[in-house]
């Protein structure tokens, strides 16, 4: 049973029309089903039916029937438009966003934060993720050498340094240690020789 005050009338000229949407291959996919939706409502099918047919919501059935009462045949290969989204933010934030990062952090902090950053430049933290991925820039990852207070720096500095120029002599690599344990791991045990 349709819905009361539907009444679709469906001219020999529309049925054509609506036909020609569902036999063209080309066809995007939504103006066949939307094509279709009417054609069986012009077959004098119900809401039930229809959505059976179509895989469609009742809503959609609905909406579709009443755009094409009263667009037609174009209401129903034109999507309206919609208000777009948020604006860009200016050249200015960004650039204040890119500036602010690249420049030293506030305080004691070791490196600017996503949201240090956003609060800095009144802007909210996804924009400031949009922004420096935009840029390429990892605020986080930049990596400085700072010099150690411990006043035997130095000393401890030439000792390590020395172990990877000059190991001793009964020192083992990592690598070859490694490459035991997996020969080891490979081999066959002896139950299955």
């Amino acid at each position: 049973m349709m819905r009361a005050g539907i009444t679709v009338k469906v001219t020999p000229d529309d049925r054509r029309r609506l036909e020609a949407i569902v036999s063209d291959r080309n066809a995007p996919q939504k103006h066949v089903w939307r094509a279709k939706i009417i054609l069986a409502t012009a077959d004098g099918c119900g809401t039930s039916e229809i959505m059976r047919r179509s895989g469609k919501a009742k809503p959609v059935v609905w909406r579709w029937q009443a755009r094409f009462m009263a667009e037609g045949v174009e209401g129903l290969t034109r999507d309206k438009t919609r208000k777009p989204g948020k604006p860009p933010l200016p050249a200015a934030t960004v650039q204040r966003v890119v500036d602010l990062a690249l420049s030293a952090p506030p305080g004691e902090a070791s490196h600017w934060t996503g949201r240090m950053l956003a609060k800095a430049a009144g802007v909210s933290l996804r924009s400031v993720q949009r922004i420096l991925e935009a840029h390429q820039l990892a605020p986080r990852r930049i990596r400085t050498f700072q010099l150690s207070n411990d006043p035997k720096f130095a000393e401890k500095l030439k000792d390590i340094v020395g172990l990877y120029v000059d190991p001793p002599a009964h020192a083992v690599s990592s690598r070859s240690t490694k490459r035991a344990k997996s020969r080891r791991s490979t081999a066959p045990s002896r139950a299955c020789r």
